[in-house]
């Protein structure tokens, strides 16, 4: 894993990478407080002239043997050097360069804000990522020195960058991992060991018993045909100086064939990652532990396998979820809406939240909608789904908000059963959306639902996405997390108990 340290200016002559931004005449070298070798300035600008470099953000070129001396200079580009995602941008192109040398130094320009050290490093530790189950060993990373003018100001930036890609990094290693291994007990049991020796994390697991005796038929119903049992995570950070309460809720298939309605074979190949949301929820909850924020976080992981078997769920079944609603289900392959209306539920009759949120790779009509790089966002607060878009936009995730028409809840209903919950009238993952609604009760206006199932996943390595899982969400919800400590927080009604919560 890479490693990063902060220092002053004057280091080590160890391999360098200078920042570069696009100016009229051409790239040029932003000035630093790092002291060049004579004649190295002047030796760069002209390579970037005939490297053709652009000085964009993330763009790079490699000046072998400056001076002619032995080693290497990286000229990376920054852009206007003004945002923390251009800083992102700069950081991830260092990560992936072949630098053979045991460490490289970045000297960053002086009077920089924090958060170009934050993004900096962010870039530097995500774009680094590796996932891999080969038996050889990966090639090791240097370590990073960032150069700054005075370390001090910086220390809790990098700290910051450190929490939030530590999170994001477990949540990418969680749906990454086969599934032939990550069983709904296999989730359970890596949450517990990344929680163990945090105090106010408080971790509760019910298998199958407890889910049944407090009626979480959804979840129940979805991992009904396989034999490894499903799970319900419920993962808490309790700062003893918090003011409000959120609750997040993602979905967590550990693998889908589709059920009874079985999916085609390309469809199964990385249905590994049909537990991004849940992933993600719980690194979120991790984050928030390690930049110790006064906000009450709890992820709750529906966990199941949605397999054929014996006591699998038939196309339409009728299903009873916590708290006594009931669904129509005429599609097994629409099973994550049900283990998150179980966990929905939950959460507005026991937890109280001030916000509720839920993430989930919930539909194949979000990348219709929006395509691979931007989650659909549902909400009926503005103020909520305003702030999450400003989180994901600072963060370097993208969202877009969809409507909630009320012409389109007609189609939720069923003739035996509360609701619908896989009609197939089109609008696939508005629909959804719609559906959970539904379970939200009186938290309705305090409630958003992101269908991330599109960017939770990367082909080809681009910025500080490595291909396989992206982790998507986890920085958003962090942002957003750290946004919330400043603001007064609302009143809320009470919790109420569910009309089955004794059965």
């Amino acid at each position: 894993m890479l490693t990063i340290q902060l220092t002053g200016y004057g280091g080590p002559a160890v391999p360098m990478a200078l920042p570069v931004a696009p100016g009229g005449a051409g790239p040029r070298l932003l000035p630093t407080g790092e002291p060049l070798p004579e004649g190295l300035a002047e030796e760069a600008a002209a390579f970037l002239a005939d490297a053709e470099h652009t000085g964009e953000p993330g763009a790079l070129a490699d000046l072998p043997r400056p001076l002619r001396q032995p080693g290497r200079l990286l000229l990376v580009g920054v852009g206007a050097a003004e945002t923390e995602a251009q800083w992102r941008a700069a950081g991830a192109a260092i990560a992936r360069a072949d630098v053979k040398a045991g460490a490289i130094r970045v000297p960053v320009p002086a009077g920089a804000p924090p958060a170009a050290v934050r993004g900096l490093a962010e870039g530097l530790l995500l774009g680094a990522y590796e996932f891999s189950l080969k038996s050889t060993e990966a090639a090791p990373r240097p370590e990073v020195t960032i150069a700054v003018d005075e370390p001090g100001r910086y220390l809790a930036a990098l700290d910051q960058a450190r929490a939030v890609a530590e999170a994001t990094r477990f949540a990418r290693d969680l749906t990454n991992f086969p599934s032939l291994e990550k069983d709904p007990a296999w989730f359970a049991g890596r949450v517990e060991a990344a929680a163990s020796g945090t105090e106010q994390l408080r971790l509760t697991v019910r298998g199958p018993a407890e889910l049944a005796a407090e009626g979480f038929g959804g979840i129940l119903a979805v991992g009904g045909g396989s034999d490894r049992p499903p799970r319900l995570v419920e993962l808490a950070w309790e700062p003893p100086d918090a003011t409000r309460h959120v609750v997040l809720v993602g979905k967590g298939i550990t693998f889908d064939t589709g059920g009874i309605c079985v999916k085609p074979k390309e469809s199964m190949v990385l249905m590994r990652k049909d537990m991004g949301g849940a992933a993600s929820v719980v690194a979120a909850v991790l984050g928030a532990a390690a930049l110790r924020l006064p906000v009450r976080v709890t992820a709750l992981a529906p966990l199941a396998e949605n397999m054929l078997g014996a006591d699998a769920m038939r196309p339409g079944d009728v299903i009873h979820h916590y708290g006594g609603m009931t669904s129509e289900s005429t599609n097994t392959d629409a099973e994550g809406r049900l283990v998150l209306a179980d966990a929905l539920a939950y959460a507005v009759a026991r937890l109280a939240p001030d916000l509720l949120v839920d993430l989930a790779t919930l539909t194949g009509a979000n990348a219709v909608a929006l395509g691979k790089r931007t989650a659909a966002l549902y909400s009926e607060s503005d103020d909520l789904a305003a702030a999450l878009r400003a989180a994901a936009d600072q963060a370097g995730e993208r969202v877009w908000r969809l409507p909630l028409p009320a012409d389109y809840v007609e189609h939720l209903g069923s003739d035996i059963a509360d609701l619908h919950s896989s009609p197939t009238q089109g609008a696939g993952s508005v629909v959804a959306a719609l559906y959970l609604r539904e379970f939200t009760g009186d938290r309705r206006d305090r409630w958003a639902h992101l269908d991330m199932s599109a960017p939770s996943w990367i082909e080809a390595n681009e910025g500080e996405l490595t291909k396989g899982a992206t982790g998507w969400g986890v920085r958003t919800l962090l942002r957003w997390l750290e946004g919330l400590v400043e603001e007064v927080p609302p009143a809320v009604p009470p919790a109420r108990e569910p009309a089955a919560a004794a059965a």
